[in-house]
């Protein structure tokens, strides 16, 4: 009998161990993460930086240095958002298993983030999976939707976005844990919210005759009811990066040796700080040497020159060498950890938006206003106070709304980007052609400034019938080219 009995037993063990999704738990390996975790992670991730490829390519600075790097627009593949969007999506489950309601700061904030790396995404590379995207194991191969479905269904997120928000906030439940930027204020995350409304809106500037996506509808209604869509009403209120001596400012004391001498300001920048008397040059800029020993002095705008990111790298590594260039301010850039705040969405440039949107008619306005409110909070950004006298110069005082006066809009907002926004300034120059970028050897591609990204290489092998037909359907060639036009700027 007792035989029989540790037979038993053991037949029961080994039936136990076929069990194989019991054995597979590991007990030591977390199974879920905080709401609240996974938001801070996803937020960390809307920082781009500062004095880095983006804003070479956005011809702020160049580097003069070739072991370090280059100022070639030799563009490879995007780095897209995707496993970022699949945190977005476990912050929300994680949020309704938590207890949440179905409607709730998570879900708002969810809506928001998709709209926004989908939009970085598309700006980078054009047609993108979204119906059929991060779908796990459901749908391995998604399909591409056009660059114009994906701006609707970014303005749709948007949209609900800031209902849900709106909501939220009269239901008194506007606070969350986890947010690094507003301290889970649901109240500044809505003005977010509009304020990238206002950037897509203008990013599509080229398509704002298009029934379907009605621009300039959307663009007007969110500027003729600041009830419903609340805005920013000052720097402060941006989505901005703090930096500390843990997470440090890209430039600092422990890379001063590396690259304070390997790196000098652009010659695009530079002139037209220049051409406006723009005191904003002496903060973020050292005067050239040779300059200096010429007789002139750091408060003189003749003692800045930045060099053009076309040049030979031999050539403007001799030259920054005999002191010839303007070095990035030493002073306040390496001078601490903690640098300056990087924004990611910024009341300078919704205020250039702003008046982009009411130049070009889509809504009425003062446009001169929010152009001269843009200006004066870009230069607060770098402690500077605006002269009595900069606005009503010739080059800077407003031409009126037309050609000009849009141009005059792009400028002051390409300044503003200086270190901020990631590729925005890019952006936007490729949508306008303002400013002029400056092309040569040194910019490589055939002296060509790129169009856009490539997708990433795992498409063509992992996806490949679908990468190719969005190839096919958007460039003529079917080529994943970074010299091809997207549909957005066609």
């Amino acid at each position: 009998m007792k035989r029989y009995i540790i037979a038993a037993a053991m037949l029961f063990s080994l039936a136990s161990c076929n069990d194989y999704a019991l054995l597979e738990q590991n007990p030591n390996i977390a199974t879920s993460v905080p709401a609240e975790l996974a938001l801070r992670n996803v937020l960390s991730s809307l920082n781009e930086g500062a004095w880095n490829t983006a804003m070479r390519n956005n011809q702020f600075y160049c580097s003069n240095y070739n072991y370090y790097d280059n100022n070639e627009y030799n563009w490879g593949a995007a780095s897209l958002q995707f496993t970022t969007l699949k945190n977005v999506i476990k912050l929300e489950e994680e949020a309704l298993k938590s207890g949440a309601k179905a409607l709730n700061p998570y879900s708002a904030m969810g809506k928001f983030l998709r709209a926004y790396f989908y939009t970085k995404m598309t700006l980078n590379v054009g047609d993108l999976p979204v119906k059929d995207a991060l779908q796990g194991l459901t749908i391995s191969t998604p399909k591409y939707d056009t660059q114009k479905e994906v701006f609707v269904q970014v303005l749709a997120w948007l949209e609900q976005a800031n209902t849900e928000m709106a909501q939220l906030i009269t239901n008194g439940d506007k606070t969350f844990s986890g947010d690094i930027y507003f301290g889970g204020d649901l109240t500044k995350w809505q003005k977010a919210v509009n304020a990238l409304q206002l950037r897509v809106l203008v990013h599509l500037s080229k398509k704002a005759d298009d029934t379907d996506l009605s621009i300039k509808q959307k663009f007007n209604n969110i500027l003729s009811n600041p009830t419903k869509y609340p805005l920013f009403t000052s720097n402060d209120e941006s989505v901005q990066y703090v930096w500390s001596s843990i997470n440090k400012y890209p430039r600092n004391p422990d890379n001063f040796g590396n690259n304070a001498t390997r790196e000098n300001m652009s010659k695009t920048y530079i002139d037209l700080l220049k051409e406006y008397q723009d005191p904003r040059l002496f903060v973020v800029a050292e005067p050239a040497e040779a300059k200096i020993k010429a007789g002139l002095t750091a408060s003189d705008f003749a003692a800045y020159e930045g060099a053009s990111s076309g040049e030979d790298l031999a050539d403007m590594s001799t030259k920054a060498g005999n002191g010839q260039y303007s070095f990035q301010s030493r002073k306040r850039y390496y001078g601490s950890y903690t640098g300056e705040n990087t924004f990611v969405l910024s009341y300078p440039e919704m205020c250039f938006n702003i008046a982009e949107g009411i130049n070009r008619a889509w809504a009425t306005g003062n446009a001169q206003d929010w152009y001269e409110k843009g200006i004066k909070a870009s230069m607060a950004f770098y402690g500077v106070t605006t002269p009595a006298n900069y606005l009503t110069q010739t080059a800077v005082q407003y031409k009126g709304n037309n050609a000009d006066g849009l141009a005059q809009i792009l400028k002051q907002k390409y300044l503003a980007f200086f270190q901020n926004s990631g590729y925005e300034a890019f952006y936007n120059q490729r949508r306008t052609g303002i400013p002029t970028f400056l092309i040569g050897v040194g910019t490589g591609n055939g002296t060509r400034i790129p169009k856009r990204f490539q997708y990433p290489a795992t498409e063509s092998t992992t996806n490949k019938t679908n990468y190719q037909a969005a190839l096919t359907r958007q460039f003529t060639d079917g080529k994943d080219d970074i010299n091809a036009d997207m549909w957005l700027v066609k």
